[in-house]
């Protein structure tokens, strides 16, 4: 009888655990960031898919920008109107890439955001941390 009643209680919500609590707030958090879009400059290519899931599962859009390597650097310029915001990995970005995202963040009134690197978690918290301060 006892495994019943741990079952019935999971069912109205009420044995849940701390864990699936935090995960369903998690979700319902990520999803602040609907319609918003960002641009990300520089980074591994290798981990640009993982990337715009990170940011898909927030509800945003990312577009990436390789911050010179392949593409023009003036492409920069083109894209920032658009954004509402660019993150930079200064681990993983050419100074002149960096410097121009810097300028055109300042003219066009966006938000800059430097990571501390280029992984996958530095961007993670970079959009929680923007998920909390839009819910403040």
């Amino acid at each position: 009888m006892r495994g019943k009643r741990h079952h019935n209680a999971a069912k109205n919500g009420k044995g849940r655990s701390g864990s699936e609590r935090a995960e369903v707030g998690e979700e319902v958090a990520k999803t602040t960031l609907e319609g918003r879009s960002f641009l990300y400059v520089g980074g591994r290519d290798c981990q640009v898919a993982h990337l715009r899931e990170i940011a898909s599962s927030f509800g945003a859009e990312l577009l990436h920008h390789d911050g010179g390597l392949r593409e023009a650097v003036s492409r920069i310029d083109r894209v920032l109107p658009s954004v509402d915001c660019v993150f930079c990995p200064i681990d993983c970005i050419s100074h002149d890439a960096c410097l121009r995202v810097k300028t055109g963040c300042k003219k066009w009134g966006k938000a800059f955001v430097p990571l501390r690197n280029g992984s996958k978690s530095s961007l993670e918290r970079a959009l929680q941390d923007l998920t909390n301060s839009r819910n403040d």
